[in-house]
């Protein structure tokens, strides 16, 4: 069957090429084309369009790139038009997919989406026009389950594909040795993969995790960056940025400073204590607050229903304030040891991996009844 996905950042990147790989294997002539990035692409098939030119954060953001975003729409229907997938697959990016399912719904093609979009956040009456536009709708979050019963859509819930990238992951005994960090423990830095967070967060990351001598500090670097990116916003300080190895950087760090997104859940999942920053444009995190609906920003938290991770947004992400809460993640072991306990209560939650292999199933499932 041929297959049409549409991921529009790194996190898409990673779950669809999960995704894509549990397909090749219950699908033996499958056939991809996506807008994706480069993990997507190691899977095969051909990429249209790399997520790197695609992913703008914010209200403010998302009208100054308008015009390089309805291109991107634009080069996508008519992509999708000429290839005329069996399936099209979206994962997330909800701002740009939503738009793609509407338009594939009117050309008749089954549209599935991978990684509900997060309506319950805000703008709740979003759910009529998905069940309008998708044909099947996957959720990893188990508090999706009622809430999009609420609205009388049955959906699939596959379970978090993160589980499936974690179970997979092997860590590199030699992580240490080759990156010199010998015995010294990491603070791990995760500013994110857009320019926008990288920008706002890393001086602020930097400034505050300096100040914790004897600590070895590590950026992740986002693989749609260099290391000369990075080095404009660390003020000169020689900091290593590390490109590929998340994983074994969560799997040796003491804790870290993570950018909001799906990189709060991956830190949670590697019981890595953790601070989560977000800080954006004024305005948008001024429209952010009146239509928001949730109490918390973190995945971590909004799957506990309850505060397990600090979070700093806005006017409280700052030096001073982040140094605050990293120095009770690395010195008070009262604090320290209920985050972690808390992260047991998380890993009960989330279940059994295979979300990946479910959806495969499902999707080849759903595409054969058609």
């Amino acid at each position: 069957m041929k297959y049409y996905l549409v991921a529009g950042e790194a996190s898409g990147d990673l779950h669809g090429a999960n995704l894509m790989k549990a397909l090749k294997e219950r699908d033996a002539d499958a056939e991809f084309r996506y807008f994706g990035g480069d993990l997507m692409q190691a899977e095969g098939g051909t990429l249209v369009k790399h997520y790197a030119d695609m992913a703008f954060m914010g209200f403010v953001e998302v009208v100054m790139n308008l015009q390089t975003i309805l291109k991107n729409l634009k080069t996508c229907k008519q992509d999708i038009l000429s290839y005329q997938p069996d399936v099209l697959v979206l994962i997330d990016f909800p701002g740009f997919n939503l738009k793609i399912a509407e338009f594939a719904k009117e050309h008749g093609l089954l549209v599935c989406y991978y990684i509900s979009p997060k309506v319950w956040a805000w703008n709740q009456k979003r759910v009529l026009k998905i069940k309008r536009i998708v044909d099947h709708l996957f959720c990893i979050l188990p508090f999706e389950v009622p809430f999009y019963k609420e609205w009388g859509m049955d959906i699939d819930y596959v379970g978090n594909p993160l589980l499936d990238a974690v179970d997979a992951f092997k860590p590199d005994v030699n992580f240490r040795e080759t990156n010199h960090f010998a015995d010294r423990k990491i603070i791990a830095l995760l500013p994110g993969s857009r320019k926008q967070e990288i920008s706002r967060l890393l001086p602020d990351m930097l400034a505050a995790a300096q100040q914790f001598a004897g600590y070895a500090l590590v950026i992740a670097g986002a693989p749609s960056f260099n290391a000369d990116y990075y080095k404009q916003y660390m003020d000169g300080a020689d900091v290593p940025v590390i490109f590929n190895s998340t994983y074994d950087l969560l799997h040796n760090a003491d804790a870290a400073l993570v950018a909001s997104g799906t990189a709060t859940l991956e830190t949670a999942l590697f019981n890595v204590p953790q601070v989560v920053l977000y800080k954006g444009n004024a305005l948008t995190i001024g429209i952010a607050r009146r239509l928001v609906k949730i109490k918390f920003i973190s995945l971590v938290n909004l799957i506990m229903d309850k505060l397990v991770v600090k979070e700093l947004i806005q006017e409280d992400c700052n030096p001073a304030t982040i140094r605050t809460e990293l120095d009770k993640l690395l010195n008070d072991a009262t604090y320290r040891s209920q985050m972690l306990h808390n992260y047991d209560l998380l890993d009960e939650r989330m279940g059994q991996s295979g979300a990946s292999a479910k959806t495969a199933e499902l999707i080849i499932q759903y595409t054969s009844k058609k």
